[in-house]
């Protein structure tokens, strides 16, 4: 019985962490450095042309056996190969793997490579808590897929029904509150393309994510990046818009609102645009949701720069709005509305930038627990949060709906008053 190919390579997968590669997702690299490896000892055995071996001339032809690639070798004659570079990089092994050319092929590795490399089998009480601990993560995944799918699904519902609210009464329709139907429908789009990206790339759990390259994949994540980026800079919007109000003392201007469109939905459009050519150029490989890609700073860049222009926008706001409440001219009709931008806009800012903002100061690998529940789980209740102070805790919102429902009331008690009179006098 002689070796398999690709036999070994699940051994090293288990007992090896996933050393970082530059451009690669850790948990793929291992598995795409054996890849790569066995596509150049392929490509090397094609190069070799094949001939036929006189009498006593007979070798064994150049082989992958799933770890190493081993070159041609006469027969009786044995060859070594040190253990694989990438394990160097979490081991420091300096193990030499032997073979032989008998008449019958290559040899079994001698030592086999768990042994030469030091990579000791487990134990069985190592493989069950390994797999208590794999159960456990799985669990702690699940749950925490089912919280953001009941968030985003919450917000999902809110954010609908606060447009319909905006769009439905003729009395809502300015500048303002156009804008926050445009932050809004970005929230949708982002909640939507997270459901997207998990139906596309997670549904099946057979798929090979270290391998999957697929136009729908890519797709699925380009339209999540546009998401993000679109939801990031209706903000930076707001915040824009909010300090135009304060400096032009509440005279609403429709000119900004093309420009408003063009930041908020034309810049994220560009960015992703820019990202997606950047891949197909120079890193093109799996369904470019690896983080560690040198190009993901495209996306990232853009996204750092409107989280610091609305705090910085934030810094001035807070300024100017002290500035005003404290002036003693001002009237009280006037304080009342500062008062309602302070509460509206000035907490949105913070909440939806600082937690990013201490994230983007770290690599995308530290605190990954803690970014996936923020970014995650209270992430997806943010849209619920926005529809909430800006809509369903409007003021002017409610007077709105209250007029509207007592026309209503009097309208049917109108009807049926008639209806009434209608029937006494038949």
């Amino acid at each position: 019985p002689f070796h398999e190919p690709n036999s070994t390579i699940p051994l090293f997968c288990l007992l090896s962490p996933s050393p970082k590669v530059r451009g690669t997702h850790p948990d793929c690299s291992i598995v795409l450095h054996f890849q790569k490896r066995e596509a150049e000892c392929l490509e090397r055995i094609r190069s070799e042309s094949p001939t036929v071996a006189l009498p006593g001339q007979e070798s064994c032809p150049t082989e992958w056996d799933g770890v190493s690639c081993w070159p041609a070798l006469p027969l009786g004659q044995s060859r070594a190969v040190a253990c694989p570079d990438v394990l160097s990089v979490f081991k420091e092994s300096k193990g030499l793997i032997q073979r032989n050319c008998t008449e019958w092929g290559w040899s079994l590795p001698s030592p086999p490579y768990h042994s030469a490399c030091q990579l000791e089998t487990l134990s069985s009480n190592d493989t069950e808590a390994k797999a208590r601990g794999n159960l456990g993560a799985r669990g702690h995944f699940v749950t925490m897929k089912v919280l953001y799918t009941c968030g985003y699904s919450t917000s999902l519902a809110a954010l609908l029904l606060a447009i319909g609210i905006f769009s439905g009464f003729r009395k809502l329709h300015c500048t303002r509150n156009s804008i926050h139907i445009h932050f809004f429908t970005s929230f949708i789009l982002r909640g939507t393309a997270v459901f997207i990206k998990d139906s596309v790339l997670f549904s099946d759990e057979s798929i090979d994510h270290c391998t999957m390259s697929t136009v729908t994949c890519k797709a699925a994540i380009a339209f999540f990046q546009y998401s993000v980026l679109a939801n990031f800079y209706w903000l930076l919007v707001e915040g824009l818009y909010l300090q135009t109000l304060l400096l032009l003392t509440f005279t609403c201007d429709r000119s900004y609102t093309w420009g408003y469109i063009l930041i908020g939905w034309g810049v994220p459009m560009v960015t992703v645009g820019v990202w997606v050519l950047t891949r197909l150029q120079y890193d093109d490989h799996g369904c470019w949701d690896d983080y560690s890609s040198l190009y993901w700073w495209v996306i990232k860049a853009p996204i750092l720069l409107a989280i610091f222009v609305n705090f910085l926008i934030f810094l001035n706001v807070t300024r100017m709005l002290a500035q005003k409440i404290r002036c003693p001219d001002l009237s009280k009709t006037h304080k009342q509305q500062y008062m309602r931008l302070t509460k509206s806009t000035l907490l949105l800012i913070p909440l939806f930038g600082v937690h990013y903002v201490v994230f983007a100061l770290f690599p995308e690998h530290v605190g990954m627990d803690a970014r996936l529940y923020f970014e995650l789980v209270l992430g997806s209740y943010q849209g619920f949060l926005v529809a909430l102070l800006y809509c369903f805790l409007n003021g002017e919102v409610q007077a709105e709906i209250r007029r509207n429902w007592g026309k209503w009331q009097r309208s049917m008690e109108s009807n049926v008053f008639n209806l009434a009179t209608q029937d006494f006098t038949a």
